[in-house]
């Protein structure tokens, strides 16, 4: 990825984040992860809506940022290996 590409919050949450090893759509970019420097850590999307889910709690995917191998004028492309994405509930301690 270009470093030297910089993107707003605005401009990266109207992009659909899609997975490359499955082609599966995972949903628009809802939040971004810094760490306590400020530095990214990665991307937060909404998981599938379910009903008790909604009520219950987060079902939020956390994709590590060395996952990103894109990010392209419509979508982010994200490579996560066949492997189910991790569920996060943030905000979290530093």
């Amino acid at each position: 990825m270009n470093s030297n590409i910089e993107y707003t919050f605005c401009e990266l949450r109207e992009r659909t984040v899609v997975n490359v090893a499955d082609g599966k759509k995972l949903g628009r970019l809802s939040d971004i992860a810094l760490n306590c420097r400020g530095q990214t850590v990665g991307i937060i999307v909404p998981g599938e809506v379910k009903f008790l889910k909604s009520i219950t709690g987060s079902n939020n995917i956390f994709i590590p940022w060395q996952c990103i191998l894109k990010i392209g004028d419509d979508v982010i492309l994200v490579d996560l290996n066949n492997n189910p994405p991790p569920r996060c509930d943030f905000p979290s301690p530093c």
